[in-house]
């Protein structure tokens, strides 16, 4: 279909030169982003909609270009997909312009800006359920999106420490909050707001009331206000730009320190012939906390350097972060959204 007026939409013949596609959706139809993030822009902006049933990344950039798609959404591990597409002809010579998506990894962004040409890469963080909506506009790579010093006010977003082995916020003497310095890493957390002219920071939460009351920190930086938990570890630098750190609940402790799973993946995707990681933490008899385990997905077993993949993480982790475990899989398990699924991995495991 192609829309002529912000509400008038009429079926067209894709074989048709006047019909071209602005928006190129590859995502599920039941996920927020492919489903109205991506079809509602183009209902109220004006534009036209492909989408494709299933995602290919041999075909995309071809099948973005033959529509004249001129921006795709993304989210999850999409972009990392394409990056492990063997190089081609079509890698620039497309008509993509911008992105705009969640999760791309910061391991990815960069090199996924060079090698595709895309200068407009525009990462967001928001949950359909939650009252926090941030926007790294500038591109600016690895951020999840920023507030200025000038716009905290309007937008009531902080980052509170939280304490991994309670999995709950850090509360002071005085029994409040506390908020997390430059870089610190605590959870993101949006100030509830029942105010008609800043309806951003409203909660409409689940049909369940129950579940939507285990989301809200009562009284947490001051008497009677009610916060939003995101359940998401960020930090923020001093020019307001907010970074991803990882999901509660997949960050582990392990000789006394917190280790975040989505950091140590990133340094271990960065070794050559690894094309997919996905960590977690597992008991170990007789040891407090959890140790790591990494399960890979590489290009080649018989010709992967097992020795220089050691050296190299040595080289760029800490001990405590280093994983103790690996298995080798065909593939990760993953939802409809390329979320990884960190339980029931099935595989080889070495010490």
């Amino acid at each position: 279909f192609k829309q002529k007026t912000a509400y008038e939409i009429k079926e067209c013949d894709w074989s048709s030169d006047v019909c071209s596609s602005d928006l190129y959706i590859v995502l599920p139809m039941y996920h927020t982003n492919g489903g109205l993030a991506g079809t509602g822009a183009a209902l109220m902006a004006g534009g036209s909609v492909f989408i494709r049933e299933k995602f290919s990344a041999r075909e995309f950039w071809s099948e973005a270009t033959k529509h004249k798609c001129t921006m795709f959404i993304y989210i999850g591990e999409l972009c990392r997909y394409l990056l492990a597409a063997p190089p081609g002809p079509q890698d620039k010579a497309h008509t993509i312009r911008m992105c705009v998506g969640n999760g791309m990894r910061p391991d990815v962004f960069e090199e996924f800006r060079q090698r595709f040409g895309i200068q407009q890469i525009t990462e967001f963080y928001a949950a359909t359920e939650g009252n926090i909506t941030i926007f790294n506009f500038d591109s600016k790579a690895g951020a999840v999106g920023r507030i200025p010093k000038w716009m905290e006010r309007k937008f009531s977003v902080k980052i509170a420490k939280f304490d991994v082995e309670k999995e709950e916020p850090v509360r002071g003497p005085d029994g409040r909050c506390v908020e997390c310095g430059v870089d610190e890493v605590g959870e993101a957390m949006g100030q509830i707001l029942n105010d008609p002219s800043r309806p951003s920071n409203r909660l409409e939460g689940y049909a369940d009331k129950a579940a939507s009351e285990r989301k809200i920190l009562r009284d947490a930086f001051a008497p009677g206000d009610a916060w939003f938990r995101s359940g998401d570890l960020m930090r923020k630098d001093a020019l307001g730009y907010f970074y991803f750190v990882d999901r509660i609940g997949d960050t582990f402790r392990w000789k006394g320190e917190n280790v975040s799973t989505t950091e140590v993946s990133e340094a271990l995707t960065s070794f050559p012939g690894v094309k997919e990681a996905t960590v977690y933490g597992v008991k170990v008899p007789h040891m407090e906390g959890r140790a790591g385990m990494v399960s890979l997905v590489i290009e080649d077993q018989a010709k992967f350097d097992l020795a220089g993949f050691r050296a190299h993480i040595d080289g760029c982790l800490p001990e405590y972060a280093r994983p103790l475990f690996l298995r080798f899989q065909d593939h990760l398990d993953v939802t409809g959204t390329f979320k990884q699924r960190k339980v029931d991995q099935i595989g080889r495991a070495h010490v």
